[in-house]
């Protein structure tokens, strides 16, 4: 897998993840799912009185449809993941101060993850997404647990300045549900879209 270069055609049937994300590319590739990358610039819709299923929903199809727009004759995977707590929706921090609060809002509590997947195939008018649940729980933290945590991760590209991957043991204290879904792709959701439209087996066996 690597990003697409625009002047290099795809073939037909080529499976597109619209993300920079590197933690959805890893989760897709460690799937044996192939694919090329197309990173998508669209700007991401904000509603502070959204449901945050509505709000991932929306976001993930704003992604893949303006990737699709490229690539019409391409299946195209976009998802987007928020962490909610409180009704109140965290996004990605927009620098440490903010990331700092936001691991000061979840210590020592319980809050949602959700991701949505969305598949679109202008070629084939296929327009469709699932969506995915999990819970996750915080240890108790001080500041001198996020100081390390912070030297370990970058929490500026996440959703509610953490990762599940890296450093796990320092801020968590449990998880349920998809362990994917809190990673930004959940697998055995994404699996079952793209396998509704005949899409798994074909790309798997393309490889």
């Amino acid at each position: 897998m690597a990003d697409h270069h625009p002047e290099i055609p795809l073939r037909q049937e080529t499976l597109i993840l619209a993300s920079g994300s590197p933690r959805r590319r890893h989760l897709l590739s460690k799937a044996g799912i192939p694919f090329e990358a197309v990173a998508s610039a669209v700007a991401e819709w904000h509603r502070t009185d959204a449901s945050p299923i509505d709000l991932v929903r929306r976001n993930a199809a704003l992604k893949a449809r303006a990737v699709a727009l490229r690539f019409p004759g391409s299946p195209v995977l976009a998802a987007d993941t928020i962490v909610s707590i409180d009704s109140i929706l965290l996004n990605k921090p927009a620098d440490l101060e903010e990331a700092r609060k936001m691991l000061q809002r979840l210590s020592g509590r319980s809050h949602t993850v959700v991701t949505a997947v969305c598949l679109i195939w202008m070629e084939r008018e296929i327009d469709d997404a699932v969506c995915a649940t999990s819970r996750v729980t915080f240890r108790v933290l001080n500041p001198e647990t996020i100081d390390a945590y912070f030297c370990m991760v970058n929490p500026l590209d996440k959703s509610g300045a953490y990762g599940i991957q890296e450093g796990r043991e320092l801020i968590i204290e449990r998880f349920e549900g998809s362990l994917s879904n809190i990673m930004g792709l959940p697998m055995e959701e994404t699996e079952a879209l793209l396998d509704r439209y005949d899409l798994l087996c074909g790309l798997r066996k393309d490889r």
